[in-house]
């Protein structure tokens, strides 16, 4: 698995060089229009890309977890999930346990963060914990701490800030390239020296890298994170030994209808799934962020095994490449076989049904919101919100007063 992760990361690094390479080119460009020496422009994108960087680094996390509203939660709040990710962080081999936090969304998502092993967390919408037995919920969580085992999480942090200083760049550039335009232009030392001809051709050149820089950034983003979603769905496979617990978590992820509110373009790669769909519409195949959920349901489904050289197995066979796969031969000759297990028993008494699940994810979204819980004589649980400072309530159902 190593060997695969390797090779992963070095083609993601010859991404993130071409990304930057837009980054300087651009920046190169700009400086020539608006400065007339190219070395200003690509200072001031290095000096913009290197703050952004640093910000990302050292908060990326927790702005990432902020957008989200997601609230960190312990064992006592749901131990079902607790146990799960503490099964798969075992499984994993990971040297310390994620930090957990629940998202109050009725969408069906997950995503990983952190920039190390140290600093990782992983979130999960209610609406995921609601849905998703254990195996599913397995499957998932296999998935994120992936992400985090093969150092996804850091690279695509870093790469979303490359595509948003590219961006930034290119939307400010425009506005001031407009406004020039509507106000006569400008005259730089260039076009003073007698370079009209030559300033025309650095503010078409400048035009045409605004429009297609951001464009081919994006789609480069979009290549390491698909890349590093097949690698996610085979670690997974491995952890849990049951590929087949994946497979479903992502039917009922394809299926749902709910949108994601938190969600934006720039984190949507960090999702299990792509969190934008059309309102009340099933997430589609045509996805640039994520491989088709179809494909990655049918190449768990053909899975045979829990190694890596089967998952690779199973993505010839559904692409019929002919000998063509994602890991690299020498990780598929170190790997053994490794069996499937069976599942785990529905019905048995440690799985708790979808109406139990949903009543443990709305009590632990009332602790962690600080809600106070008070119990009336007639049954009846009252939630306090954390800014009531009344000394009596009144029971809704039998009409007790009930002191506080």
């Amino acid at each position: 698995m190593w060997e695969q992760i390797g090779s992963n990361q070095r083609k993601s690094v010859i991404l993130v060089v071409a990304m930057a390479l837009l980054l300087v080119v651009i920046g190169y460009v700009l400086g020539l229009y608006f400065f007339g020496n190219g070395m200003g422009g690509l200072i001031i994108a290095l000096v913009v890309w290197a703050i952004l960087n640093l910000v990302g680094y050292f908060q990326g996390d927790s702005i990432l977890l902020g957008m989200a509203k997601a609230k960190k939660i312990s064992r006592d709040d749901h131990p079902r999930l607790y146990n799960v990710v503490e099964e798969m962080k075992i499984a994993s081999g990971l040297e310390k346990m994620p930090d957990i936090y629940i998202i109050d969304d009725q969408a069906l998502n997950a995503f990983a963060t952190g920039r190390d092993i140290n600093k990782a967390a992983v979130a999960v919408t209610s609406g995921l914990l609601e849905k998703l037995n254990r195996d599913e919920l397995q499957g998932v969580i296999g998935h994120e701490l992936a992400h985090i085992k093969n150092r996804d999480v850091l690279l695509m942090t870093m790469c979303s800030i490359l595509l948003g200083t590219i961006v930034i760049l290119s939307w400010y550039a425009s506005r001031v390239m407009f406004f020039n335009a509507m106000v006569g232009g400008r005259r730089t030392s260039s076009s003073q020296g007698g370079g009209g001809a030559a300033q025309l051709i650095i503010l078409a050149v400048a035009l045409l890298l605004m429009i297609l820089a951001p464009i081919a950034a994006q789609l480069i983003y979009f290549a390491v994170s698909r890349k590093r979603e097949y690698l996610a769905d085979a670690s997974s496979a491995l952890y849990t030994r049951y590929p087949d617990g994946l497979a479903s978590a992502l039917e009922k992820l394809g299926a749902s209808t709910c949108q994601l509110k938190s969600a934006n373009k720039a984190t949507a790669p960090m999702y299990i799934v792509n969190p934008f769909r059309k309102k009340g519409m099933a997430a589609s195949d045509l996805s640039s962020t994520h491989p088709p959920i179809s494909e990655r349901i049918r190449i768990l489904r053909a899975m045979g095994g829990a190694s890596p050289s089967e998952y690779d197995r199973a993505y010839q066979q559904i692409h019929q490449k002919g000998g063509r796969g994602i890991i690299p031969g020498s990780a598929i000759s170190a790997a053994g076989a490794i069996s499937l297990r069976a599942a785990s028993p529905a019905a048995g008494k440690k799985e708790p049904g979808e109406m139990q699940r949903k009543r443990e994810t709305s009590d632990a979204l009332w602790k962690v919101n600080k809600y106070r819980t008070i119990d009336c004589e007639c049954g009846t649980r009252l939630r306090l919100p954390p800014g009531f400072r009344g000394n009596r309530v009144r029971c809704p159902h039998c009409g007790r007063t009930i002191s506080v």
